[in-house]
This record gives C-alpha cells, sequence and structure tokens, in this order.
C-alpha cells in the first residue's frame, strides 16, 4: 500500500514523503491517526502545492529570523541575584527569566528557544544560544551580578 506521509513519523519518512508500507501498518495505524493518506493521484497533486507551499513559508521564516538575528548583535541582559560565598546563586537564572528579560527590550521570544541546558547558578557572563529558526542560531550575552548589600 502506498501512503503519502502528513507528519514526520519516525522511521519511516518525513512529511510529504510518498512511502510504501503493509495494508495494516497503513490502515491500522496511519490512516486512522491521520499521519498519511493514500496516495492516488489527486492526493499526490495536493500534496505537491503543499510541498511548495511549505518551502515558501520556511524560506520566509528563516528571513526573518536571520533579521531577528542581526538585532540581537550587542544585546545583552543583566540579572541581579543573591550569592553565597564562592558567586553560587541563590537560585538560578533560567530560560524563562531570559525571556521575560527579552520581551522588556521588546522581544517576543518563547522560552523554549532559549537552548539553556541547565539553569545558570553562578555570577559571570554567559553566551546563550538562542535558536531562532532551524537554521539560525544567535548568542545573547547574559550578565549576572551580585545584588548590592552583600
Amino acid at each position: 500500500m502506498e501512503v503519502i506521509l502528513k507528519e514526520d513519523v519516525a522511521k519511516l519518512g518525513t512529511r510529504g514523503d510518498v512511502v510504501k508500507v503493509a495494508e495494516g501498518y497503513g490502515r491500522n495505524f496511519l490512516l486512522p491517526r491521520k499521519l498519511a493518506i493514500e496516495a492516488t493521484k489527486g492526493n499526490k497533486n495536493v500534496i505537491e502545492q503543499m510541498k511548495a507551499a511549505t518551502v515558501r513559508r520556511s524560506a520566509k521564516e528563516k528571513a526573518q529570523a536571520e533579521e531577528l538575528s542581526k538585532q540581537f548583535e550587542g544585546l545583552s541582559v543583566s540579572f541581579t541575584r543573591k550569592s553565597g560565598e564562592q558567586d553560587q546563586l541563590f537560585g538560578s537564572v533560567t530560560s524563562g527569566d531570559i525571556a521575560d528579560a527579552l520581551e522588556k527590550k521588546g522581544f517576543n521570544i518563547d522560552r523554549r528557544k532559549v537552548q539553556l541546558h541547565e539553569p545558570l547558578k553562578a555570577l559571570g557572563e554567559f553566551a546563550v544560544p538562542i535558536k531562532l529558526h532551524k537554521d539560525v542560531t544567535t548568542h545573547l550575552k547574559v550578565v549576572i551580578e551580585k545584588e548590592a548589600g552583600e
């Protein structure tokens, strides 16, 4: 049975691919979950149009992401936190904190785009990667300072 994938399916293919699968797998798994449609001539034409629209949309999103990454050059965000004797923070700076600070500066960035593997727990300067698009990643300078009066 030939099907056209509507979504990426692990170990099978990506969206828009025409793949040959077993009858049972197609009928009982892919089609009911709306992961694929049957590969008829009409459906193949629709998928070609969807692929072209996706390519155009992706190119437009990438251009917007590159423009936004240029605005991030030279930009930094600062945080003041209480810290212990060896410059260890009481608490941490998370991706949500960084996203909130960027929002206050006028950038609407989702916290999931801030590629912080673990929260920052020390004083200093850090270069935090921000993934704006699958092909565009920029770095943001994050400065954590000791709170005054310690």
